[in-house]
């Protein structure tokens, strides 16, 4: 069976000696969208910033397209084709939004007006508000502006960190649908969300952790469907 496009296999680690993951798998295909939800403290994110090669593993490896990324600086892993959207801090608040996407460019040398030009395509609000310091943006607008600039190094992974935390279910449905839409230009995306019912809607593939390791993996509509899942983590 061939391997997934982007895989954090059987990740053991965390920021000191107690370790937060245990032996702990997330995969995620080419174009699809896969998601981890679970109780606060399961290790989440955690395993996201395994991923991304922000703590150090003492047991498991990453993969992206076959290559072994384990001992990659998250730099490193950009350069790749990895793009990560922390939760908090994820914006430049007194540059415009403008100025936000080109540093999101920061890699690259070539032009990147037609990527920019994407972006925009895909939140017009953004363009709308180009000249406007990302600061004065309301909280969903601040997400766009944060995806967007993670897209303009042309990733092939995109990873979010609880992508609608703090927004309304008006803008968190919109963000759902844009990253739909990044999933449908070939980008895999790799998510941590709160929303867990609404997550798994849109998932192909999910995970659910407790305590740091997977307690159930299947499609987003397997998980959606199964009563223990439904009673334990979404709520009956």
């Amino acid at each position: 069976m061939a391997e997934p496009f982007l895989i954090g296999e059987n990740m053991t680690g965390g920021y000191g000696a107690v370790d937060i993951l245990h032996n702990c798998t997330l995969a995620v295909e080419k174009g699809q969208i896969a998601v981890i939800v679970g109780p606060n403290g399961a290790g989440k994110s955690t395993a996201m910033k395994a991923v991304f090669g922000m703590l150090n593993l003492r047991g498991g490896a990453v993969r992206l397209e076959g290559e072994d990324i384990t001992k990659l600086s998250p730099q490193a892993r950009v350069r790749k084709g990895m793009g990560f959207v922390p939760q908090t801090h994820n914006i430049f608040t007194t540059m415009t939004v403008e100025e936000n996407l080109e540093m999101g460019a920061f890699i690259r040398t070539d032009e990147i007006k037609d990527t920019m030009a994407q972006v925009y395509d895909l939140f017009p609000i953004l363009k709308q508000k180009r000249h406007q310091a990302a600061g004065e943006l309301s909280g969903g607008q601040r997400q766009q502006v944060a995806v967007g600039r993670a897209l303009m190094t042309q990733p092939k992974v995109l990873m979010l960190d609880e992508p609608t935390a703090g927004v309304s279910p008006i803008v968190m449905d919109e963000l759902f649908d844009r990253i739909i839409e990044v999933a449908r230009t070939g980008i895999s995306i790799l998510m941590v969300e709160q929303n867990a019912r609404q997550a798994l809607d849109i998932a192909d593939k999910g995970y659910v952790l407790v305590q740091g390791a997977n307690r159930f993996t299947d499609t987003g509509q397997a998980l959606l469907a199964d009563p223990e899942v439904r009673r334990s983590f979404l709520g009956g």
